[in-house]
C-alpha cells in the first residue's frame, strides 16, 4: 500500500489490541483452536518451526494480495507476517533475559507502534520470509536448549503478569498460531 504525505497511513486505521491474552494459558482458544494448556513446553520449539513453515507458504503468495487488508482495521497477510517475525525476535530477547537474570521485568512493547514505525505494509515479502525464518529458528533453538530447572525461571511484564519459562513458551506459541489462523482460516 502506498500513501501520500497527506493521506493516512494504513497504521492509522488499526484499533489497538488491549486485551490481556494470558487467558490462553487457562483454556483453549475458541477462534484458532489451540489448546494452549495442553501444550508441552518442550514441544514449543518444533511448533515454532512448523508455524514458520506455514508463514513461508503464505509469503510465497501473490505480492499485491499479501498487502491487501480484508478491511481497513485488520492487518494484511504481510503485516501479520511482520508482526510474527517481530514476536519471535522479542520473545527470544525475553527468553534470554529470563535465563540470564533473576526475575527480569520485560521492557514494554507496543505492537501497533512497531507496525507503524517499521511500515509493515511496505516491507518486501521475500525479505520478511527470510527474516521470519531466521527469527523462528533462533527462538526454536533457544527453547531446545532449555533444560531442567531453567523451565521454572521467571520474568514479569509491566502489567504484573508473571511467567515461568514453561508458561512463557506456551503463551508465546498461541500468538503465531492464532495469527496464521487469522490469515488462512485453518484451525489447529
Amino acid at each position: 500500500m502506498s500513501t501520500s504525505e497527506n493521506a493516512l497511513s494504513p497504521a492509522d486505521a488499526i484499533v489497538p489490541d488491549t486485551k490481556d491474552w494470558t487467558w490462553v494459558l487457562e483454556r483453549p482458544c475458541p477462534d484458532c483452536g489451540l489448546d494452549t494448556p495442553a501444550v508441552a513446553a518442550t514441544d514449543v520449539a518444533a511448533m515454532v518451526r512448523a508455524n514458520a513453515h506455514g508463514w513461508l507458504t503464505v509469503l510465497a503468495g501473490d505480492g499485491e494480495g499479501l498487502r491487501r487488508r480484508p478491511s481497513p482495521e485488520i492487518w494484511s497477510d504481510l503485516e501479520y507476517a511482520c508482526h510474527v517475525r517481530d514476536v519471535f525476535r522479542l520473545f527470544l530477547v525475553r527468553l534470554n533475559l529470563m535465563l540470564d537474570q533473576d526475575g527480569p521485568l520485560f521492557p514494554n512493547w507496543n505492537q501497533d507502534e512497531t507496525a507503524a514505525a517499521e511500515r509493515y505494509w511496505e516491507q518486501q515479502p521475500q525479505v520478511v520470509a527470510g527474516e521470519l525464518a531466521e527469527a523462528a529458528e533462533a527462538l526454536a533453538a533457544a527453547f531446545d536448549a532449555v533444560a531442567g530447572e531453567q523451565w521454572r525461571r521467571t520474568g514479569d511484564r509491566s502489567d504484573g503478569a508473571r511467567f515461568t519459562v514453561e508458561s512463557f513458551a506456551r503463551y508465546l506459541i498461541h500468538d503465531p498460531v492464532h495469527h496464521l489462523y487469522d490469515v488462512t482460516g485453518e484451525r489447529v
